[in-house]
């Protein structure tokens, strides 16, 4: 059965689940948003029955993962989340895992593989085609600019005040319009958003959308990270994309053409009838490609 545990990293008292017998070999799951760890519930069982444990964090801002210090800066970069990913690793004596990461997870996970190679076996990702950030003069397709209307809506005050006041039927909405064809219950979503009443889960939020567009400062903490992703750094680790053809979040176009990124194997695979949430309405996927399948 998965059991709850806590360890402190330089920034954050950060709550993680782990699945599976402590000796297997371990598979790093990295949630996005709007979610929570609970996104892996399926993917993490058929993993630890086939012979693996399984490691699910709460990301920075959601759930029990929260910051030591009233002073940090809550910053929801990827650089920020790529580093609490090896931070985590390094806690509980990791050398090596298979990291699974999906939305901001997968942004995440790109830049751990990109960045610490050496920590990583294999590379599944899904709904998120591989960038290190958004730079001016980046050609974005006006359709994923239409879809993207949450992230500019998250620049204003109307924004903040919608994800402090409304979160849960915001999120709820986006739910339905990111992936159209899934059937949720109220039990299901209500187990999610439990986890964005974390105190500093909005301005984690906001200061994710922000700091990509160029309309908040980075943490400067990160700024080695930073610097190391111009020009976009190459992947030697094998991956595998997963994007759900009716995604409407990061629309299926949005990841094509990313081959040049990696120097190692590398495959997409659109997965029909799927939106965004993939760990979610397509579990077998996620399994079938650590597995090799």
């Amino acid at each position: 059965m998965p059991t709850t545990h806590f360890i402190d990293t330089e920034v954050l008292h950060l709550e993680y689940q782990q699945n599976g017998p402590a000796d297997a070999p371990a598979a790093l799951l990295l949630h996005g948003f709007p979610d929570d760890y609970h996104t892996w519930d399926a993917v993490s069982a058929q993993l630890v029955a086939a012979g693996y444990q399984t490691i699910a964090p709460s990301m920075r801002g959601c759930a029990g993962s929260v910051f030591r210090a009233a002073s940090t800066l809550r910053s929801g970069q990827t650089t920020a989340l790529a580093q609490d990913a090896i931070d985590l690793l390094d806690a509980l004596g990791l050398a090596k895992v298979t990291l699974v990461g999906h939305d901001w997870g997968a942004r995440a996970g790109y830049l751990v593989a990109a960045l610490w190679p050496e920590r990583v076996e294999k590379l599944v990702v899904a709904s998120v085609g591989y960038e290190t950030g958004i730079k001016p003069g980046d050609e974005i397709l006006p359709q994923q600019v239409h879809a993207y209307w949450y992230q500019w809506f998250f620049h204003s005050e109307r924004g903040h005040e919608m994800l402090q006041n409304n979160r849960r039927d915001f999120c709820r909405y986006i739910w339905h319009l990111w992936a159209p064809t899934w059937q949720f219950g109220d039990a299901e979503f209500a187990q999610a958003a439990a986890s964005w009443d974390n105190p500093d889960w909005v301005a984690v939020v906001l200061h994710s959308y922000r700091v990509r567009w160029g309309a908040a400062p980075p943490d400067p903490r990160y700024a080695a990270l930073e610097a190391q992703l111009t020009p976009q750094p190459t992947i030697s680790v094998p991956t595998i994309l997963l994007h759900g053809e009716l995604d409407g979040a990061a629309l299926v176009a949005s990841s094509e053409g990313k081959e040049q990124y990696f120097s190692g194997p590398y495959e997409r695979r659109v997965l029909p009838g799927v939106g965004h949430y993939v760990p979610r309405e397509a579990p077998e996927a996620i399994v079938a490609s650590v597995l090799g399948n």
